[in-house]
């Protein structure tokens, strides 16, 4: 049961899952965690971003399969979480599932859902999509409507769609916002692709797959990316104790030794570093703006390197890769599994586009995800 905190029985139609941040109309909202859950009370009102998936169930298209676990408070990226349990990566149990919405991953990954909803602050949905196999989409920051979801970092905090494929991603995005359809893809696609340090199979990985496109690919320079990723921690950890600080202060016993060794660290930032963030983000925003006129799709490997065994899950944030840069940016991402050359455990690719323009970017995806089927990578 460690994939799911709250289970339903199989009902008709699309199953989706719902990460236990996300309010449920007679449910408690947990975030996995023993300070929140002592306390909770069963919802009024779903979020009101559920009220898609409650049209779809009415009409008979859809259920509801119930609430998926995440590593605790979604302030963390390992998924694991020893109150509520930890997921088991379906690829290899012996490693971690990624967070922090692994529930979510697992969940799709295993055929338990079609879509799962997580939330992505700092790569929460695009993390455990590389972990478990599947695709992810982080949405545009502001798209969907995070009342009613439990914050985190609420100038980072976005929902989106996981599912084993781009067809389930757009499917959960149609639930999402109905009326939702994807674009049309270029007829030929400007691929910005952004340097970083990954293993090696990794990278192999994903330049394959953009050769197997046939796209127009030429390298894309970006600012220090290492400021970039120290000014998007700062500003989520400062924005995370004003979410959770309170739970330390009340309750320090009930939340797990990771989380509470974070929330410690997020206390000490201060005003000064948060100022300089914010500068940072501002530049880093308009650099990477500068980049639509040059390409359809920045893209890069999700994570750089193969999710790390359980006992070396504290190695998860040396491989996080780009991804809070992409949330202090504010823009949309997907995460897609693509096979790497020697066989074992798949790579991801990123693709970056815009923002607002989730329609385009899983249009293209879909391309990418046909091709690299019909290659045989």
């Amino acid at each position: 049961m460690t994939t799911w905190i709250l289970r339903h029985p199989a009902g008709t139609g699309f199953r989706v899952g719902v990460k236990d941040l996300i309010d449920v109309a007679g449910e408690p909202t947990t975030a996995a965690c023993r300070a929140v859950a002592a306390t909770a009370t069963p919802a009024p009102a779903d979020a009101p971003c559920l009220a898609g998936l409650r049209a779809a169930i009415a009409r008979g298209e859809a259920c509801y399969a119930g609430k998926t676990n995440l590593h605790e408070l979604a302030y963390g990226i390992t998924g694991v979480n020893a109150a509520f349990g930890t997921p088991v990566n379906p690829l290899d149990a012996r490693r971690v599932p990624g967070g922090s919405s692994s529930g979510a991953a697992v969940a799709v990954a295993t055929r338990e859902a079609d879509v799962a909803y997580g939330s992505d602050t700092g790569g929460s949905i695009r993390i455990p999509a590389a972990c478990c196999g599947v695709a992810g989409l982080k949405t545009t920051h502001g798209r969907v409507p995070l009342a009613g979801v439990r914050p985190l970092a609420p100038g980072f905090d976005t929902v989106g769609p996981m599912a084993r494929d781009v067809a389930g991603l757009i499917a959960g995005m149609a639930l999402l916002e109905p009326g939702f359809v994807p674009g049309e893809a270029p007829e030929q696609i400007r691929v910005g692709r952004v340097p970083v340090v990954a293993e090696e199979s990794w990278e192999t990985a994903v330049d394959a797959a953009l050769v197997a496109a046939g796209w127009d690919v030429a390298p894309a320079t970006l600012p220090d990316l290492d400021t970039i990723l120290a000014a998007a921690m700062t500003l989520l950890d400062a924005e995370t104790w004003l979410s959770d600080g309170d739970l330390l202060r009340k309750a320090p016993e009930l939340i797990g030794d990771d989380v509470r060794d974070r929330l410690r660290k997020a206390s000490s930032v201060g005003a000064d570093a948060v100022t300089t963030a914010r500068v940072t983000q501002k530049a880093w925003r308009r650099a990477i703006d500068e980049h639509w006129e040059r390409f359809d799709v920045l893209a890069f490997p999700t994570l750089l390197a193969d999710p790390p065994l359980l006992e070396d899950a504290g190695r998860m944030p040396q491989i996080r890769g780009l991804n809070a840069a992409v949330n202090l940016a504010g823009l949309p991402a997907v995460a897609l599994p693509v096979p790497k050359r020697a066989g074992g455990l798949p790579a991801s690719i990123q693709l970056v586009g815009p923002a607002g323009d989730e329609e385009r970017l899983l249009a293209i995806a879909g391309v990418l995800e046909v091709v690299v089927a019909q290659a045989g990578l």
